[in-house]
């Protein structure tokens, strides 16, 4: 895939998709820290954290994640990871995550990068690729997956809680790849 790719989102934002970079770094950290704490609060990692962030920057070219970013302008907007595993049962998954600023959801942004992930995984020779939501927090992130093929194959019952206490359920999703695009 040549980067970095132009897309026109729904409301005609252009926006620029590229692999993230090293010099990313300062701009990665300002995307999350614009992220409402809502947001935030349902990731892995404090990516509000700057050691979290520079981490995410080292692990650039070591091979176990792909990174992307999107950019309007000169601002990243949106990053997204595939995370493998070199050996073990689970070499054949990749883990999918991805954020997106509220103001630029529902325009397809999140949609055009996760299928360049989709074609990395491919080209990595994954078998499926997994993403984990939050039932009744990340129901649009939900069904646009869905829309991607991605499959329900559990959900853990109040699973995760909020900030408040509030319980949600998780719900993994599985997406199974294929040789090229024309095995679809």
């Amino acid at each position: 895939m040549r980067y970095p790719k132009e897309v026109v989102l729904k409301d005609k934002t252009e926006a620029i998709i590229r692999p993230l970079e090293k010099k990313d770094e300062t701009k990665l950290r300002e995307l999350y820290a614009a992220l409402p704490e809502k947001d935030r609060w349902f990731m892995r990692h404090d990516v509000v954290n700057p050691d979290v962030v520079h981490r995410m920057i080292a692990a650039i070219g070591k091979g176990n994640v792909l990174s992307m970013v999107a950019l309007v302008g000169d601002r990243v907007v949106a990053h997204a990871s595939l995370l493998m595993r070199g050996y073990g049962c689970t070499r054949h998954v990749g883990r999918l995550r991805i954020a997106v600023m509220p103001e630029l959801r529902h325009k397809r942004l999140g949609t055009w990068i996760l299928l360049d992930l989709i074609q990395l995984g491919m080209d990595q020779g994954l078998d499926d690729i997994r993403a984990d939501f939050v039932v009744g927090i990340e129901d649009a992130a939900i069904e646009a997956a869905r829309k991607l093929d991605f499959f329900k194959v559990a959900v853990l019952p109040e699973y995760v809680k909020s900030p408040r206490g509030t319980r949600y359920d998780l719900q993994i999703m599985i997406k199974r790849l294929h040789r090229n695009w024309g095995d679809f």
